[in-house]
């Protein structure tokens, strides 16, 4: 059986490594040879996404393709699929979620809970939407964003002709949000086969600084109504995009109570990553399981507790390949580094995650080891 994958960054290179329990081979394709998933795997196809001969090389050597990003455009996996080789998540799902205001929108129409937006066309539209909304506004690129690019919080209207010149050089039109005053975000991973069958992992916390996770808390520290009402968002979420594999449903709390969808990512995501040592089944595998049509694993964790710290990037320069070496002397410490060849200022370059009797204690671990690594977080 062999598994494609559009893309070959850190998410590619764990479900590798996933795969490789359940003798699934990974056929990566990516534009560039040297990518991490690449170099763990011998099959890969090299070359832009958009040559016909690249996507037809590609759909012959699969049984079925995936994807670790949602930036391939989704008639570029119609093709594959064109071609006789079935992708999950299914380009219609895929083409809803990687544009931000269609997602919304089918959101919306499912019944549930979002923060108040509206498209918008130019900086008079976002000065009309702040009249509506108020100030602070989140401007955000409606396709191609993570981590902090594509996003701008405008915090009255000296803000927005800078924001909107800056976010619109990528070609992407942008939406509007109004700002959620939240207490926590969560996020929760969900699982759903092709016949709806779904698996839920627990609420997580997560800590962003500047768009960017920087900490993730499993389970989340909150109420139980809380922990449910943001369980039965998600996956009703999944379940309004159609979605197949793993998802990634971000979410706001908020002081009353009440949660709000943020937005979902069609694959696995930062959020999950402490699933691979804190869980029953990890996120990856639980991804090529799904996709696959094969039964789904259990989501219990196998601790308390787990903390998940990012390691990111503090310079622009050649990584340095000797930077965990000091942290795999702490006891309880999964170091994860993901062999990228250069580090950026906030690219993320690894994970290290630890499980404790309290998040406290797990925490702990994670930031001590962490802190000895080269890029110190």
């Amino acid at each position: 059986m062999r598994v494609g994958i559009f893309g070959g960054g850190q998410l590619a290179q764990m479900l590798v490594q996933a795969a490789i329990s359940l003798g699934v081979e990974i056929v990566i394709c990516e534009r560039v040879p040297d990518s991490p998933a690449a170099r763990y795997t011998q099959h890969t196809v090299v070359g832009p996404w958009e040559d016909e001969a690249v996507l037809a090389a590609f759909a012959r050597r699969c049984d079925v393709v995936t994807l670790e990003n949602e930036f391939i455009d989704a008639h570029l996996l119609r093709r594959v699929e064109e071609l006789g080789t079935p992708v999950w998540p299914s380009p219609a799902t895929v083409a809803v979620v990687q544009d931000k205001l269609w997602q919304k929108e089918r959101l919306v129409v499912a019944g549930l809970a979002v923060p108040p937006f509206r498209a918008v066309d130019g900086p008079d539209d976002v000065l009309a939407a702040a009249q509506a909304f108020g100030w602070p506004l989140v401007l955000k690129t409606r396709r191609n964003g993570y981590d902090g690019y594509g996003n701008a919080t405008l915090r009255g209207p000296a803000d927005v002709v800078p924001a909107w010149e800056r976010l619109t050089r990528g070609g992407s039109p942008l939406l509007v949000e109004a700002w959620v005053p939240f207490t926590r975000e969560l996020a929760v991973m969900v699982a759903r086969r092709r016949d709806g069958t779904t698996a839920v992992y627990p609420v997580v916390e997560t800590v962003q600084q500047n768009h960017i996770c920087h900490v993730v808390y499993a389970p989340a520290a909150i109420a139980p109504d809380t922990a449910i009402t943001a369980t039965e968002l998600a996956v009703a979420a999944i379940q309004a995009v159609d979605g197949v594999g793993i998802f990634g449903v971000e979410l706001f709390a908020l002081a009353d109570g009440h949660v709000l969808i943020n937005e979902l990512a069609p694959r696995p995501h930062n959020s999950g990553h402490y699933t691979i040592e804190a869980c029953a089944t990890s996120q990856f595998e639980q991804h090529l399981r799904a996709v696959l049509g094969w039964p789904l694993g259990a989501t219990t964790m196998r601790a308390p507790a787990a903390v998940m710290v990012n390691l990111l990037g503090q310079r622009n320069a050649p990584i340095n390949t000797d930077a965990i070496v000091a942290a795999l002397d702490v006891p309880g410490a999964h170091m994860h580094f993901y062999g990228k060849r250069d580090e950026r200022v906030g690219r993320k370059m690894g994970h290290v995650t630890a499980l404790g009797a309290t998040l406290r204690d797990a925490e702990a671990i994670a930031r001590r080891a962490a802190g000895l690594v080269a890029m110190p977080v």
